[in-house]
């Protein structure tokens, strides 16, 4: 399997979660960083490079900070303007139908102000909705998001844990061993990571013949 790494953040300097994450990313075999800002530091997207990435590669991730129960500009900016009607959805718009995709999210609150009752409302599965609408939309398969949660007062050996299965992740997203309906289920992947790289054959990912690659 071939992943895209998504990434997101216009302030990485400021980010010290997100550039420790990077470092999983980075080198590593089977994934590709695409760093959105870099990219397009005016929101210029170049709509016909971007689609052609996406049929690429297999397996989606769009890693950002949860600004605003939301993304980063950039990231809506894309959508609006790759995911096109007639190509990622619609009638004739087959060309992702059968991939994945998730979130890998950093978020400044702790896990209890994300769920009913908390100073958040909603858990962060929840807010994430419409990225999980739009993967519906476009036939491809949605797992739970990967939450660091309590982003602003990690220190930095309670961060290596994250580093360490945020790479374990991308590994086993890369060889198609991840649980792959189990992950679909959860409130967010690192809830349980370890039973979710212990799947066996029938739960690992497959590349599904896409109509728009013919």
């Amino acid at each position: 399997m071939k992943v895209l790494v998504l990434f997101a953040h216009p302030a990485l300097e400021r980010s010290r979660v997100n550039r420790a994450l990077l470092g999983a990313v980075r080198n590593r075999p089977g994934v590709t960083l695409h760093d959105l800002y870099e990219a397009y530091p005016d929101l210029h997207i170049d709509v016909r490079r971007e689609q052609a990435l996406l049929l690429e590669h297999d397996v989606y991730v769009f890693q950002h900070p949860f600004f605003w129960y939301s993304t980063p500009a950039i990231l809506k900016e894309w959508q609006d303007l790759v995911l096109e009607h007639n190509w990622a959805y619609g009638t004739a718009g087959h060309a992702l139908a059968g991939k994945t995709t998730l979130n890998v999210v950093s978020a400044a609150g702790p896990e209890s102000a994300y769920q009913q009752g908390g100073y958040n409302r909603f858990p962060i599965r929840h807010l994430l909705s419409p990225y999980e609408a739009t993967a519906s939309l476009c036939q491809m398969t949605y797992l739970a998001p990967f939450v660091v949660h309590g982003a602003l007062r990690l220190a930095p050996a309670d961060l290596e844990p994250h580093v360490r299965d945020y790479g374990l992740l991308l590994d086993a997203l890369v060889a198609g061993s991840l649980d792959i309906d189990r992950a679909a289920a959860l409130p967010r992947l690192n809830v349980d990571l370890p039973a979710l790289l212990a799947a066996g054959p029938r739960a690992r990912l497959s590349v599904v013949p896409n109509p728009a690659e013919k």
